[in-house]
């Protein structure tokens, strides 16, 4: 893993191998618990910056396989820490899109307030920003 810190691209986590690459076909296939497995034996290992940005990402993780289970002030309460954590990172950070997930993250939040049943949308897609030249 390269750290070139919290500014502009930032690090590259290899998202198409590994741990991370498993994790996030769980993910895109909605077995969160997996994902959430996978993604915390990297998370484990990572110093930060990344270490907070796995965080983030296993907790939203955690937070749709509650929601998945009708837990909604589990997925609620898991979903706000998983947003405070993006928060400070830029629009693209180790290789995600980092903007439009937090959006997305956003909306859920405001469904599950306004009571609605957001299960009937699709969840949030985690979509790779590579740089050129970089399998997605």
């Amino acid at each position: 893993m390269c750290s070139q810190g919290m500014s502009g691209q930032g690090m590259i986590l290899d998202w198409n191998r590994g741990a991370l690459a498993e994790g996030l076909e769980c993910y895109r296939r909605e077995a969160f618990f997996a994902a959430h497995e996978h993604w915390e034996s990297v998370w484990l290992q990572s110093e930060e910056p990344e270490k907070t940005f796995l965080q983030a990402l296993i907790q939203t993780t955690a937070a749709f396989h509650h929601l998945q289970r009708r837990n909604t002030a589990g997925a609620i309460s898991l979903l706000q820490a998983a947003l405070r954590r993006l928060e400070p990172y830029p629009a693209v950070f180790a290789g995600i899109a980092v903007a439009p997930f937090r959006d997305a993250l956003r909306w859920w939040l405001q469904a599950l307030a306004r009571k609605d049943d957001p299960l009937r949308d699709p969840f949030p897609q985690i979509v790779l920003d590579l740089p050129a030249g970089e399998e997605a």
